[in-house]
């Protein structure tokens, strides 16, 4: 760790401790504007006279299309360069994005800001999970990194709960909403420029070049490890579910189960709300049992599976709202911290950015994919099920590949032994 990290001020907060609040908020803003229109959709579909669902769906995909492409590039460039530099002018066209969603005449206007919204918070994961995995004491790195994805739920019921109620039960235009969220961006982009300290990365001394170069994200490091691999492919099938949820789930609940108003906001928050615990839980369980994560991942992950089929296959409204509870609890967002400390012990260390940048590419190439797909099966079938069915296969093969290639790696390693 190095000094500035752990150097504490006078009468102040550890700097790790003001870094994982800090993106904690970041969090919470990226994840109002990704849900904030989600329960509201019919309203803006009928509002600017869109007529398909796979329309409505590309607003999502654009987005994620835009972000999932800036992955491995501001990954890169921020190992180069320096973190910050890659997140406050991210942030501000993520602002630019949201304003243009908010003002949009058309579904084309929606695209293009939702596009540019998604290159300015592309910017984010790989810089932000770099600087907290290189300043946060690595016995605390797990727990700690549920805290900062812990805003990723406290952004989701907002948006979720904001705009349902306000729109659905209050009767208010949903622009408004994206001008408070832009209003929201710049404040945590004026946080970043006064609480980070990022310097451009020093070029390697002449006598430790060869260590240094041992030290970097290469594409042996990234693609050469079957433990990486691995960790690609489960994240993939983990962010399809989640985000297939995450578009479609308000939508779902009002037209094929009959929820009204508010109720579809608060039904959907729950899965936000019952990933907080899960959460903290299990990283500390991550955090006591470090050699168990991947076996702590696939177990969450056959239990988020089995639920997101009950959530869609049980009629009761009252268990559909128990399964999505449980979904929540053991879901994506309990894996999350897992799977990032997980890639923080196998990668090089001076590669941090690039290789959480990668990471997080194939992750989110799913939810690309996810919201279009989910919107084409509702078209074709009059119904979202088959898209949940497609969600749960996914999770089913991604999860069996974890199992598989671990099993592989620990033969490898025992052979040699």
């Amino acid at each position: 760790m190095n000094q500035q990290a752990s150097t504490k001020p006078k009468g102040g907060m550890e700097y790790w401790k003001k870094i994982v609040i800090l993106f904690c908020l970041g969090w919470t803003v990226i994840w109002i504007y990704r849900t904030v229109l989600n329960p509201i959709l019919p309203e803006i579909k009928v509002q600017l006279g869109i007529e398909s669902d796979a329309s409505m769906g590309l607003i999502s995909s654009l987005f994620f299309l835009a972000y999932t492409s800036m992955q491995i590039p501001s990954g890169f460039l921020a190992d180069k360069f320096g973190r910050k530099i890659m997140l406050i002018p991210g942030f501000l066209i993520f602002a630019f994005g949201a304003f243009t969603v908010g003002i949009a005449p058309s579904l084309l206007f929606l695209l293009v800001g939702s596009f540019l919204a998604g290159l300015g918070q592309g910017t984010y994961y790989g810089p932000a999970y770099s600087i907290s995995s290189s300043s946060i004491p690595n016995e605390k790195r797990s727990f700690s990194t549920a805290i900062i994805n812990s805003g990723s739920a406290l952004g989701m019921a907002i948006g979720y709960i904001g705009s349902s109620y306000l729109v659905k039960g209050l009767g208010w235009d949903w622009r408004p909403l994206l001008f408070v969220t832009t209003a929201l961006i710049i404040a945590v982009a004026i946080a970043f420029g006064k609480v980070i300290k990022d310097k451009k990365p020093e070029p390697a001394a002449k006598a430790g070049q060869e260590k240094e170069a041992g030290d970097k994200a290469t594409l042996k490091t990234l693609f050469g490890d079957i433990r990486m691999i691995s960790a690609y492919v489960i994240y993939f099938a983990i962010c399809y579910g989640y985000y297939m949820i995450v578009t479609w789930l308000p939508s779902y609940l009002q037209m094929e189960r009959g929820f009204q108003g508010a109720a579809i906001g608060f039904a959907s928050a729950l899965v936000a709300f019952a990933s907080v615990p899960g959460a903290l839980l299990f990283s500390k369980l991550s955090d006591k049992f470090k050699n168990r994560k991947i076996m702590v991942v696939i177990i969450l992950q056959i239990i988020a599976a089995l639920t997101l089929y009950l959530t869609v296959a049980i009629q009761s409204n009252n268990l559909l709202i128990l399964f999505l509870i449980m979904y929540g609890f053991f879901g994506k967002l309990a894996v999350d911290p897992i799977m990032i400390s997980y890639v923080a012990d196998i990668a090089p260390k001076q590669g941090y950015s690039t290789t959480f940048g990668v990471f997080n590419f194939f992750g989110m190439m799913s939810s690309v994919i996810a919201p279009f797909v989910t919107g084409v099966i509702s078209d074709a079938t009059g119904s979202k099920i088959l898209g949940f069915y497609l969600a749960i296969a996914i999770i089913i093969v991604g999860t069996a590949f974890l199992f598989i290639a671990n099993m592989i790696k620990r033969t490898k390693t025992q052979t040699r032994h």
